[in-house]
């Protein structure tokens, strides 16, 4: 056959087979139930947003990355790098038609033209939790507590959460007379855990032009010991006490009241390369992969709704990383799941389809999900079919079964059969290992 067009894809994105985009979707589904569990409702944007829209408020970093081109109508447009700036055009364009505060959640693709690497790539699938309209530490806290929730439900629970507080290091820059230069000193401490104490030293002594100042950041930005100590450290050299520490200090006592302090660690070296953090920001790195970097990060941006209208609403929330979070938890051996189906009925009579519908059907009113194969293939060849599914039971039913009424049931892992069990019966042995 001649002219066949090559099949391929672009450098950065991906095809998903079955098992990937069930371990996937499986994670989304559990993200969601606890999205929803805390009150978040959830909301869609465009792909594409006016340019304007999207680069008005980022840095040379941010345009550099975004797919952008002209459409047919001769457009300046843009594909959406994020989830969290198409959300602060959805706030100012339909602030008449919400309630405040708005808790949202919006799981969806966002494009990124930068360099792929391991668990890093050009298209992928970002999961957002945000409220806006209240300036309150309780809707801090429930963020961080979401975060913490959310990755414990889908079986990450030896994790650390890292904080800051913008605020708090604005005022250490300005006590140092740098506020001119905030935001090239935070791309810098930002890039700390990839580059080291050396060249972070160096980095921010040309932006700093003074060494011993550039060294002083750097002994800001690394703490100390424990949570009460760092915080001292950063309020001290940041001028005293004032309103960002105590917020900090107040999230600290909500974590001690639930026993959960222990997940989170205060480190000044939390900054958030992105320009419209204001507030508390966070990252959160899985401790036996650390080098994959946050797979769930965020902030209080209280000023990013503001570039859309002129009333000001106070926004804080996080973004956990689907696709680096899956590429960790493959490295760590947490990514067992790759099958949404619980049991096979296999085809011994082409003649008994019907009753075979039928028992499918009875076994969905238990909770199981089940599939009928259609062909009276040899049974090698429908146990192999199961075992590439990775189904765990198989449903053997013949002529003479169907008279009676009755089945025999195969867990395929164990290979422990059940002869002559009704419908009920097969289905009390299988609900205690359901997958979903």
């Amino acid at each position: 056959m001649e002219n066949l067009i090559q099949p391929k894809i672009l450098k950065g994105f991906r095809d998903f087979l079955p098992d990937a985009e069930i371990k996937r979707s499986i994670l989304i589904e559990k993200l969601t139930t606890v999205f929803r569990s805390f009150g978040f409702v959830p909301i869609d944007t465009p792909v594409l947003e006016y340019s304007e829209i999207l680069l008005r408020k980022s840095n040379g970093e941010t345009e550099k990355q975004v797919f952008r081109f002209e459409d047919n109508g001769g457009r300046d447009v843009a594909m959406r790098f994020d989830l969290t700036v198409p959300f602060a055009r959805f706030v100012a364009e339909h602030k008449n038609e919400l309630y405040f505060p708005f808790k949202r959640y919006h799981i969806a693709k966002v494009w990124r033209g930068e360099k792929p690497q391991a668990g890093r790539y050009r298209e992928f699938v970002q999961c957002d939790f945000d409220a806006v309209g209240s300036d309150s530490v309780a809707v801090d806290f429930e963020i961080l507590l979401m975060m913490k929730t959310a990755l414990n439900d889908i079986g990450v629970e030896d994790i650390t959460i890292k904080l800051s507080h913008r605020g708090i290091f604005n005022r250490f820059l300005t006590k140092l007379g740098l506020k001119d230069k905030s935001e090239d000193i935070l791309r810098a401490v930002d890039k700390l855990a990839k580059i080291g104490k050396d060249e972070t030293t160096r980095i921010l002594t040309e932006i700093t032009l003074n060494e011993s100042v550039a060294k002083e950041i750097l002994r800001y930005i690394q703490g100390s010991d424990t949570f009460e100590s760092t915080l001292a450290l950063m309020e001290e050299m940041a001028g005293g006490e004032a309103e960002d520490t105590k917020r900090i200090r107040d999230i600290y006592e909500l974590m001690r009241s639930l026993g959960i302090e222990k997940s989170y660690k205060l480190d000044p070296s939390i900054t958030r390369g992105l320009d419209y953090y204001t507030g508390v920001v966070y990252e959160t790195f899985l401790n036996k992969l650390p080098s994959i970097g946050s797979v769930c990060s965020g902030g209080r941006y209280d000023n990013l709704a503001g570039l859309y209208m002129k009333d000001r609403i106070s926004g804080v929330g996080s973004s956990i990383g689907l696709d680096r979070l899956i590429a960790g938890l493959e490295q760590i051996g947490l990514d067992k799941q790759s099958s949404f189906i619980d049991a096979e009925i296999f085809c011994l009579d082409e003649k008994l389809t019907s009753h075979y519908m039928q028992t499918a059907q009875k076994l969905r009113t238990y909770g199981i999900s089940c599939e009928v194969f259609p062909d009276a293939k040899k049974i090698g060849q429908q146990y192999t079919f199961a075992e590439k599914k990775d189904i765990q039971f198989g449903i053997l039913i013949k002529q003479e079964d169907a008279d009676k009424n009755v089945l025999t049931l195969k867990n395929l892992k164990t290979r422990e059969t059940f002869e002559n069990i009704s419908v009920e019966e097969a289905a009390k042995k299988i609900i205690p290992n359901l997958k979903n």
